[in-house]
């Protein structure tokens, strides 16, 4: 049993190791995620190509119109950005990115970040959060998801490239 010193203790080590920047990648409620764009004839028409080209795949508006949606298709909370960026999480290689569109702000699945195409940043419209979504891991930038107590960013998907030359995007 812990006498109060220790349990003291035990709080202000918890309080230290939990710091303000951390970033809450995960508020959106967790939703299935399946985009198969995973040979070259898919991903080469819906994929991404060059450092900051993007598309959005939302299944319940049909976006991108022309997108083959099958029942196995799954868009997340609020749908997929997908980007070619810089990953964030090795060694700067230029990769495929995907981020649930939903702002983690507002946690609404048809409130969505829109890209600024001069900036680079997902925004979104409701709160003005701004996004780091090509080098960042999707990591807030500006707006209540930087400032507030607890900072919220993107949820990350994965991008998994397939032998047939294209990527499965994935929860």
């Amino acid at each position: 049993m812990l006498n109060a010193a220790a349990f003291a203790l035990c709080i202000a080590a918890a309080a230290v190791s939990t710091s303000c920047d951390d970033v809450d990648s995960e508020r959106i409620p967790a939703y299935r995620v399946q985009i198969a764009l995973n040979n070259a004839g898919l991903w080469n028409t819906y994929g991404v190509g060059g450092y900051g080209q993007y598309r959005y795949f939302i299944r319940e508006t049909r976006t991108p119109a022309n997108f083959p949606f099958h029942e196995t298709t799954f868009t997340g909370f609020g749908g997929v950005l997908l980007i070619m960026g810089m990953d964030p999480f090795g060694e700067g290689d230029i990769i495929p990115l995907a981020y649930d569109l939903a702002c983690p702000v507002e946690c609404k699945p048809d409130i969505r970040v829109a890209m600024d195409d001069d900036d680079l940043e997902a925004v979104c419209p409701v709160c003005g959060s701004r996004y780091n979504v090509l080098m960042n891991g999707g990591a807030p930038v500006g707006g209540p998801a930087a400032t507030g107590s607890v900072k919220y960013g993107l949820q990350n998907y994965r991008c998994l490239g397939s032998p047939g030359g294209g990527y499965v995007i994935a929860r």
